[in-house]
């Protein structure tokens, strides 16, 4: 049996478990392999015509101007990047880290 020992369960008063207290290097282990996930709507959004990072965008709330902002750039040369199917390594780490993801789960 490979189940971890090291964490408590707090129950609520309900009496279902309401809380996980676990070694804090387990949790940054356990955060760091999700940090690639990709949100429901995200993939949703590509499926129905979105480019991944037109998709990002919109689930995150931001408009054009305020990630264009975060880059550095103009606002219309944002759009065609946000456009374009194929941009360069360089260019999608840039957005990736304006955005607040990680590259891999922009290049999809």
């Amino acid at each position: 049996m490979n189940a971890p020992t090291n964490i408590q369960l707090i129950n609520g008063p309900d009496g279902k478990p309401a809380f996980v207290v676990m070694p804090y290097a387990d949790f940054i282990r356990t955060y760091e392999q999700d940090r690639d996930l990709i949100p429901h709507e995200v993939v949703s959004a590509t499926v129905d015509g979105a480019t991944p990072v037109r998709a990002w965008r919109e689930h995150l709330k931001l408009t054009q101007a305020e990630v264009s902002a975060r880059l550095g750039i103009s606002q219309p040369s944002y759009a065609k990047q946000e456009a374009s199917g194929a941009l360069r390594k360089s260019t999608i780490e840039k957005i990736a880290k304006a955005l607040g993801i990680t590259p891999a789960q922009l290049d999809f």
